[in-house]
């Protein structure tokens, strides 16, 4: 089976490497890291010392793990913890914000000699894998040269199950070399156990997302951030975040008939993906607003749709919104995490394709600091939402059911510290 799959995996970048020239390094300016995928640059100072290697596949998992990161260095300083990445701005985003991590780097290309080869140079003691990210060959090695494979903050969301549902003899043989599954929830736990993974090696210990750790804005902070995006103190912001194609045509014509009606109306835009900024630009240019982008707005510039072309300042749009949608939810794309907003008591709206966050959609929905939209007119009465009181209920419930999901983080780091002592 391995044998067969890096066959595919080396096709499939032969075929992949051409187009990534093109798409990649000529259109956007951004390299491939291929010397660095294969561990030419790999750093071994502290491969002498108690280490782990935790890896996670780009940002959204990247920034889950801060806190982790952070409370294993204080109670852990003489380990040397490894981490890596799959994608150029989960790179980014790492190296700027986990600043407790020794030794930062792109995950190896999954072939078994260049695995090895990483593994051979940092000999970390346990191996911990974020979320869901499942490389066979990387997988396989770490059961081999370490002494424990943890999979932490797990998930297999309804697509992944039926996905590994269907090649199931494949999924079990690549799941057997994790020693210890952490997951979210008790369906993560139950698909994990109908896939033919063992009950007694998986934990429900919820969402380490649950316990992130945002910087505070005073209100002199926000007034001082609204004057410097040119937002009036007296308009009410509407901030979409992570929205995906399909999404911000329809919003757009949403906050058109909101603000003929209540002009006091600003749209703030996250796309998912920086590669998408300039067609959201197009997409918004084609109504009669004035549009403009994060890195051209200053005080004296007015816009009526704000472009969010920057990596890793979303939280603090949301922080300063009054209303926050969560995107990747009015097409099937399986919704994105709305735990940022919650974080900073906003109301929080999304439409009904939360499938990849079901229980956190769940929790909020029946807790009163969520509302599903599934039509034009719920979608308008987000812009509108005239009951103020009723929209700071809302935000304050977030807050709350945001801390009644605690707990993740302290039951990582023993799991963590367990392994760790087993070796």
């Amino acid at each position: 089976m391995y044998v067969f799959y890096s066959f595919v995996l080396l096709i499939s970048l032969l075929i992949y490497i051409p187009v990534h020239f093109v798409r990649i390094k000529l259109l956007r300016g951004e390299s491939f890291f291929l010397r660095d995928r294969l561990g030419r640059r790999l750093n071994d100072d502290d491969a002498q010392k108690q280490s782990l290697w935790i890896h996670a596949v780009s940002v959204g998992e990247v920034l889950s793990l801060q806190n982790l990161i952070r409370k294993i260095k204080e109670k852990h300083p003489a380990w040397t913890i490894h981490f890596s990445t799959l994608t150029n701005t989960g790179m980014r985003v790492a190296k700027e914000k986990l600043t407790d991590a020794d030794n930062i780097f792109f995950v190896p290309l999954d072939f078994k000699y260049v695995v090895r080869k990483y593994f051979n140079t940092l000999r970390p003691r346990v191996f911990v894998l974020a979320e869901s990210e499942l490389w066979p060959n990387l997988l396989r090695e770490a059961n081999r040269q370490t002494k424990g494979v943890l999979l932490i903050n797990g998930r297999i969301s309804s697509r992944s199950f039926k996905r590994y549902s269907r090649f199931k003899f494949v999924a079990k043989k690549i799941l057997k070399n994790i020693d210890l599954f952490l997951v979210q929830t008790e369906k993560d736990k139950e698909n994990l156990e109908r896939i033919g993974v063992n009950s007694g090696v998986v934990e429900v210990v919820r969402n380490l997302k649950s316990e992130i750790n945002l910087p505070i804005l005073t209100e002199e902070d926000l007034l001082k951030l609204k004057s410097n995006l040119s937002i009036p103190v007296t308009n009410r912001v509407i901030v979409a975040g992570s929205t995906r194609k399909g999404e911000e045509k329809e919003l757009i014509e949403a906050y058109s008939r909101a603000k003929s009606v209540k002009e006091n109306l600003l749209l703030i835009l996250a796309p998912r993906h920086p590669e998408r900024f300039d067609e959201v630009e197009r997409i918004c240019q084609d109504f009669p607003f004035k549009v403009m982008r994060r890195t051209q707005v200053s005080p004296d510039k007015q816009w009526d749709i704000l472009i969010l072309d920057t990596i890793g300042e979303l939280a603090h749009f949301y922080a300063l919104s009054d209303v926050s949608f969560v995107g990747g939810s009015l097409v099937p794309w399986g919704g994105q995490n709305l735990l940022e907003p919650a974080f900073y008591k906003k109301p929080i709206f999304f439409g009904p394709h939360m499938e990849n966050f079901a229980f956190l959609a769940e929790k909020f929905v029946q807790s009163g600091a969520a509302r599903i939209i599934n039509k034009n007119k719920d979608l308008d009465e987000m812009f509108l939402a005239r009951d103020e009181e009723s929209l700071e209920k809302m935000g304050r419930s977030a807050k709350e059911t945001l801390n009644s999901l605690q707990g993740a983080t302290e039951k990582t780091i023993k799991a963590i510290e367990a392994m760790m002592a087993d070796s």
